[in-house]
């Protein structure tokens, strides 16, 4: 596997180092050796797929707050994506900041999203799917998200929305939830 660090401290796109040959190729997709060289975290929980039946699909911007904050490997399996990460860390230097990039079937490429990061996608085609390991256990009692489309975040999705979940579309903006995120998301202070 190739990591590439984003300008996101801890998030990663992971590229397939390929074996190829008459058969196609071969490629390893998740190793906790290599995951914790490069600091990730090399535990996986849970595992999910999603499958979005048009182009232009939304879902998030998710996230879930500590004790339960998940780190997670984001990969298109079938189709195209673009995927939005957002840096909810408040002592983090890109605080707030954003990184997105398109997985799609043919580059496998894949994005390690950090603990404390919001995570979303738009389809970029009908009949797309993408697979998810995850770092930790879905609490529903932890979970948060913002808004996809609220100013001060500023993300530029490719394409209008042309499907997206009730519960996304009334997601909160950043301004409604900054004091209570920054308690939840901030680090507790080390032990002396």
């Amino acid at each position: 596997m190739l990591f590439k660090e984003t300008g996101l401290q801890g998030a990663f796109v992971i590229e397939p180092e390929r074996r190829e040959d008459a058969r196609g190729y071969f490629a390893r997709i998740f190793c906790q050796e290599e995951f914790a060289a490069h600091g990730l975290k090399p535990l996986v929980a849970q595992g999910s797929i999603a499958s979005n039946v048009r182009k232009g699909t939304l879902r998030g911007m998710h996230f879930q707050y500590p004790p339960a904050a998940e780190s997670k490997v984001v990969r298109c399996t079938r189709g195209a994506l673009y995927d939005i990460i957002i840096d909810l860390r408040p002592e983090s230097p890109t605080y707030l900041q954003h990184f997105g990039i398109e997985l799609n079937e043919d580059n496998q490429t894949a994005l390690y999203v950090p603990e404390r990061f919001a995570h979303g996608y738009q389809t970029l085609c009908d009949k797309t799917d993408a697979c998810y390991l995850m770092g930790d256990f879905y609490m529903p009692e932890t979970e948060g998200g913002l808004h996809h489309d609220d100013a001060s975040l500023n993300l530029n999705w490719p394409l209008p929305v042309s499907v997206i979940s009730d519960r996304d579309r009334t997601l909160p903006r950043y301004s409604a939830i900054e004091a209570e995120l920054k308690r939840r998301m901030g680090r507790a202070p080390e032990p002396a």
